[in-house]
């Protein structure tokens, strides 16, 4: 059962380890989800709880929560796992592009110091590692106010634009970039593309169309792996259809000539909105059809339409991306542990780094490769004449 405690008065912390107590959390989860303002798609309910039901331990669950006079005004979804030390992690694993607790905006003082202090508690005999940390998030708030020792980690780079219609944003290009991606908007406009929203009923069959399409266009040139795995499958289908329903998320297709040759999901918070994954029949390509150019007239128009502030083009830094001069966002591994753990916390943080330099120097080498090969290649095939 979970343990109370009062770090201030009219404020209760307790701990969530059961996943049908997390289940019915869902009308108070969204409400505060609704009023912490840093938060992004992948703290909703829907996403966390599809997640856990998809990728999650039973018995593993710790999900904080902090309650003003029965309210919920904080939450930190988390995890216990063994790797090989005890960790607390987020809930949304590697497939989430960010992590965060959620905070209510009306006291985030007395809120972030009695969820630190339940985390405190049931961190006990754990690291906490809260991983996809994006800057200005509520974690960052609870970092600064962790009364145990902490570490700051980089880890992945996210891509940003303003969220303006996409007439606005080609005047970020170069004059003749966006003369290129005039002509590209103008080649789709030809062609009749048609784009159709995805009502919350029609969800499954469009998922199943848009992971088809996905490993389709991604065959021989590397898909993710997990992208092609059932539980995937299972949970993109069941928090695409809770979100699309609640309005956290939006699922396009795109057809031609009556066929769906693309389809697209987009998720989306009070200020953010990201294209998360989509699928695109290769014959586009043949047909010189700027896929990503499509979705990122879809995606900037209703963001802009709704209010919303920033389209995140979410982790990953590929050439098409930065093509638009986004903002380079560089999201935080925040590590926080009590005091009696410190000399865990010192160790577990240089193997982090040690794995990070080694990485990077793969990467590096990466390119010396490619030319290595190339090189072998020519003379095998001069050596053969």
């Amino acid at each position: 059962m979970p343990v109370a405690t009062g770090p201030r008065p009219g404020l209760v912390v307790t701990l969530c380890r059961e996943a049908g107590q997390f289940a019915a959390l869902e009308q108070e989860w969204t409400a505060l989800h609704r009023g912490c303002a840093t938060a992004t798609p992948f703290q909703s309910h829907s996403w966390l709880h599809s997640w856990w039901l998809s990728y999650g331990t039973p018995g593993r669950l710790r999900v904080v929560l902090v309650r003003r006079d029965g309210r919920l005004v904080g939450a930190a979804p988390l995890m216990l796992v063994h790797r090989p030390l005890p960790l607390l992690v987020p809930l949304g694993g590697g497939i989430s592009d960010f992590s965060d607790v959620l905070v209510d905006a009306t006291d985030p003082p007395g809120t972030l110091s009695a969820l630190a202090e339940g985390l405190r508690r049931a961190a006990r005999h754990a690291v906490i590692d809260l991983r996809e940390v994006r800057p200005g998030a509520a974690a960052e708030q609870l970092f600064d106010r962790w009364p145990g020792v902490r570490r700051r980690l980089d880890d992945s780079v996210c891509l940003e634009l303003p969220a303006e219609p996409i007439d606005a944003l080609m005047k970020r290009l170069a004059a003749s970039r966006a003369q290129r991606v005039r002509a590209k908007l103008r080649k789709l406009d030809a062609l009749r593309i048609e784009e159709r929203t995805v009502t919350e009923h029609e969800v499954p069959d469009s998922v199943r169309e848009l992971l088809r399409l996905h490993e389709l266009q991604w065959r021989g040139r590397g898909v993710t792996p997990e992208h092609l795995r059932p539980r995937f499958a299972e949970h993109l289908t069941r928090a695409t259809q809770r979100m699309v329903r609640d309005g956290d998320a939006a699922l396009t297709e795109y057809r031609l000539d009556g066929a769906v040759v693309a389809a697209n999901v987009t998720l989306q918070s009070p200020r953010l909105t990201g294209g998360y994954l989509y699928g695109a029949d290769p014959q586009l390509r043949t047909r010189k059809v700027d896929v990503a150019t499509m979705l990122l007239r879809r995606d900037a128009r209703h963001a802009a339409e709704t209010g919303r502030s920033v389209i995140s083009l979410l982790r990953g830094t590929e050439p098409y991306k930065c093509h638009w001069r986004p903002a380079v966002v560089t999201n935080q591994r925040l590590l926080l542990a009590p005091s009696a753990l410190a000399p865990v916390l010192s160790l577990y943080a240089a193997q982090l780094a040690g794995r990070e330099r080694a990485a990077g120097t793969a990467r590096a080498l990466v390119p010396v490769v490619r030319e290595w090969r190339a090189r072998i290649g020519n003379w095998r095939a001069g050596a053969g004449k």
